[in-house]
């Protein structure tokens, strides 16, 4: 090879090195910025659900007992855990598009992950419970779920158990009579604010650079960019407002009112909670009715529904990658 020849084919390799480090550039986000951008309006989850701070060793024991006990149904058939798994490191869902209650009937709303949800701002689908403490109280006596009869017979159960006097004692130090249905809900929220998740999304945005893949900081840069953020926001990704489904195409499903049965107003018509993104990947099927199975045809129709944008396969394939970081590290689906 001659001197000329020599500085050609060099001028070619640098042309070519240039040329591909740009492209890479141009198609692989910043890790840094798009940090930065994203810690603006998600943050990651604290140690901490708020009450935890008073929550006694002793309660969240025997919250953790009456979570798994199927003595709290009428017919001893069903536990709070028999429609929010968190056993075996499963994810706090059945992964049913709704669930079987005690007496093998199915309510109409899907059973949202207990998972990281003392975070959220109200608690049901609607709203309807301002706190882990009122949700704990409601299904063990809807007559579709656990169809006890009235406070008083789950109560009577608990004074006649071997062990639940000592425990709630324990729990509930310096009360006359510590065994009461508020004190059940109270230990009971006291095990699930244990039930917080750990991701590589977090990993990421506490400055973990490799975190992520380039698929996923893709994802990441279209949620940030395309809209997502409108509703899905701070350390839960949602959870924390009210917003209608079916902003600017209407949702196949218009049977169920939403919030509106709650609160009586029109505005509230097919307005739900925005529900948490945080292990989405695990806690299928999706959306309030459990009628979407995918998540890459959730995030399909929520584009089209709330945003009005069809998405490529290239952009749902970027997004449900970034979604599947929000997966706790441990935890699973139950099929």
């Amino acid at each position: 090879m001659n001197q000329t020849t020599f500085l050609m084919h060099s001028s070619i390799v640098v042309l070519l090195g240039v040329a591909l480090s740009g492209s890479a550039a141009e198609t692989t986000p910043d890790a840094a910025a798009l940090r930065a951008k994203a810690m603006s309006i998600i943050q990651p989850l604290p140690d901490k659900m708020p009450g935890a701070e008073k929550d006694l060793p002793a309660a969240i024991t025997l919250g953790q007992k009456l979570y798994f006990d199927k003595r709290m149904s009428v017919n001893g058939k069903q536990s709070c855990n028999d429609c929010h798994l968190v056993d075996q490191n499963r994810a706090g869902v059945d992964n049913e598009p709704t669930s079987e209650g005690a007496h093998g009937k199915r309510g109409d709303r899907n059973s949202p992950t207990t998972l990281n949800a003392g975070f959220h701002f109200a608690q049901f689908w609607d709203g309807r419970a301002k706190d882990l403490v009122e949700q704990a109280k409601g299904p063990v006596l809807n007559p579709v779920e656990m169809a006890m009869p009235d406070e008083k017979e789950v109560v009577k159960r608990l004074e006649a158990d071997a062990n639940y006097p000592k425990l709630f004692k324990t729990a509930f130090p310096g009360e006359d009579k510590p065994i009461n249905y508020h004190n059940f809900a109270r230990a009971v929220a006291a095990f699930e604010r244990t039930l917080i998740t750990h991701d590589r999304f977090d990993d990421f945005l506490k400055g973990d650079d490799k975190a992520l893949n380039a698929q996923e900081l893709e994802g990441l840069s279209l949620f940030l960019s395309a809209g997502c953020t409108t509703c899905h926001v701070g350390p839960t990704i949602g959870g924390n407002m009210y917003q209608k489904i079916g902003i600017l195409h209407p949702y196949a499903n218009t049977n169920d009112l939403g919030r509106l049965k709650v609160t009586g107003e029109e505005w509230d018509q097919f307005r739900f909670k925005v529900p948490s993104l945080r292990n989405v990947a695990l806690t299928h099927p999706y959306f309030h009715d459990g009628r979407v199975g995918d998540l890459n045809s959730a995030v399909k129709q929520m584009a089209y529904m709330q945003l009005g944008k069809e998405l490529t396969d290239k952009d749902i394939s970027s997004l449900t990658a970034f979604l599947n970081c929000l997966s706790d590290k441990t935890r699973k689906a139950c099929k």
